[in-house]
């Protein structure tokens, strides 16, 4: 006799644990970022769509616009943490006075 083999179709989708609560991870302030750095972008490959070769703004400005977008704006954008996830201790009264500096 071979044993019986339960169907997992019901199980599907279902959690044993608690939920979770999910929060997008970037908050307006980051997209504001990103697309200050994709304007970046664009005028840099607009600049680089002008037709001198010798010209100071296809050969100079144009490839910095470019690495400054891509390398430093876009990246900073994503990696900026809210600043609602930003804690910093207060000092509070006690620590204040305890403290081995003199003022007056």
């Amino acid at each position: 006799m071979q044993p019986k083999v339960r169907s997992k179709k019901g199980q599907i989708g279902k959690s044993k644990g608690p939920k979770r609560e999910f929060s997008f991870p970037l908050e307006k302030e980051n997209f504001m970022i990103i697309g200050a750095g994709i304007v970046l972008l664009i005028i840099g490959y607009f600049l680089m769509n002008e037709n001198s070769v010798n010209g100071f703004l296809p050969t100079v400005v144009s490839p910095v616009l470019l690495v400054a977008g891509y390398c430093i704006v876009i990246p900073y954008g994503i990696l900026k943490k809210p600043k609602s996830e930003i804690s910093i201790p207060a000092e509070t009264s006690a620590e204040a006075q305890a403290s081995n500096v003199k003022t007056s």
